[in-house]
């Protein structure tokens, strides 16, 4: 599916983000600054997924599988995002979408179908499908914003994870947890992770954090397919658990709180980013999760950014929104700052635009997302998390705590 721009009433709420943004960017210090100039196509050297003045980028996303309801977001708003932008105040970005179920093979085999047509990836959901397609990738020199913070992701030239890694997003979470007193030194947590780079890198975060704070761990692998976590629930509850950590998806956390108040585990939760989404809050579980789970974000909740939010609801009205929104604007508006870059250098080329995206340092998208340090290979983009809460406003979750750098990052980071 490809997706050009609406006929449709036009709202300014993505221009006014970028402005927001504009100039928020900088580059190493050896290279000319700015971003976002204009410049006649004919100056400017362009190869693959550049037509005339239309650029055309690839989004490999989820609509059907586990994690359905944060890419359908995710792809909307980068759809919304590029209705009212251009690159270079020149060229119209238009995005082959295509849906990929969380299915890596399913993922690899559609790249394939896209790779002579697209520029660049606006957005690849996953840690297993950017892995997978990590080799590809790289030899067709391509700029990917993955919707995925496995730290395994940022060895790959030219992916610019969207906020802090999984490892040390997580481990800011427990700074949280042991600052509001919900955790102590020592104490006993259950982490419940999926198989594979995504629920790896989380638990490495929980590990860096109990040899640091003397913490008791208890470890439980399962499978995205995995959707009754009674057995966990119960060993955990066996064991006295003081909190339970997750690295998992929506439907897991819903199975989590479940069975965690029906046999009285009343323990703090805390989720890396994609454990929760706003539908949670129509289920059984919701009052519990209200008050027992702890969400580290790379981005803000609509608290900061209600036009956003009203944009996105004039344009898909029988949505419920996520923050899957805030990912895919913040996301954008770095592939903007990165193809405005390439545009002002004249070079619009693959190996034009992954030489910006390298140059790019102190990325900020005007609050969207945590401040971005720079995509250093092996590094994590920052150091930086927010802390959320769900609860009954537009988006599902409130911010508890505006983005900080733990007393953990650093060491965890590296």
């Amino acid at each position: 599916m490809r997706l050009s721009k609406r006929s449709t009433g036009v709202t300014m709420l993505a221009a006014t983000v970028v402005l927001a943004a504009t100039g928020c960017s900088t580059r190493a210090p050896e290279s000319s600054g700015g971003g976002g100039g204009g410049a006649a196509a004919g100056d400017v050297t362009t190869d693959v997924g550049v037509e005339g003045e239309t650029i055309t980028l690839g989004v490999l996303t989820d609509l059907t599988g586990v994690f359905a309801a944060l890419g359908n977001d995710i792809t909307n708003a980068n759809s919304l995002f590029w209705e009212n932008n251009q690159v270079c105040d020149t060229y119209d970005v238009e995005l082959e979408i295509q849906d990929t179920g969380y299915v890596p093979q399913q993922g690899v085999q559609l790249y394939s179908g896209m790779q002579d047509s697209i520029l660049a990836m606006q957005q690849t959901i996953g840690s297993p499908i950017n892995t997978a397609l990590a080799p590809e990738y790289e030899a067709d020199q391509i700029v990917n914003f993955p919707s995925a913070w496995s730290k395994t992701l940022t060895q790959i030239p030219g992916t610019g994870v969207v906020g802090a890694t999984y490892d040390v997003e997580i481990a800011n979470g427990y700074d949280y947890m042991f600052r509001e007193g919900l955790l102590q030194e020592g104490d006993t947590v259950g982490h419940i992770y999926f198989e594979g780079e995504y629920g790896a890198n989380g638990l490495e975060g929980t590990r860096a954090v109990a040899e640091e704070m003397g913490l008791e761990v208890i470890e439980a692998q399962i499978k995205a397919t995995d959707q009754d976590m009674s057995a966990q629930i119960t060993q955990f509850n066996s064991a006295g658990v003081d909190m339970i950590a997750l690295t998992v998806a929506p439907g897991q956390t819903a199975s989590v709180a479940t069975v965690a108040a029906a046999q009285g585990l009343d323990v703090p939760i805390l989720g890396s980013n994609p454990v929760f989404a706003p539908g949670l809050l129509q289920g059984p579980a919701a009052e519990w999760l209200k008050t027992h789970l702890y969400v580290a974000s790379p981005v803000s909740a609509f608290d900061a950014h209600p036009e956003l939010l009203q944009q996105y609801q004039e344009a898909y009205p029988d949505a419920v929104p996520s923050l899957g929104v805030v990912v895919g604007f913040g996301m954008s508006e770095m592939m903007k700052q990165v193809l405005d870059q390439a545009c002002e250098n004249g070079d619009l080329t693959r190996e034009g635009v992954l030489t910006a995206f390298q140059e790019l340092e102190e990325v900020d998208t005007g609050g969207l997302v945590v401040p971005i340090r720079g995509f250093e290979l092996g590094q994590s983009p920052s150091l930086q998390s927010f802390i959320l809460q769900p609860a009954d406003v537009p988006g599902g979750a409130t911010v508890l705590e505006d983005a900080f750098e733990g007393e953990f990052a650093a060491g965890i980071a590296g």
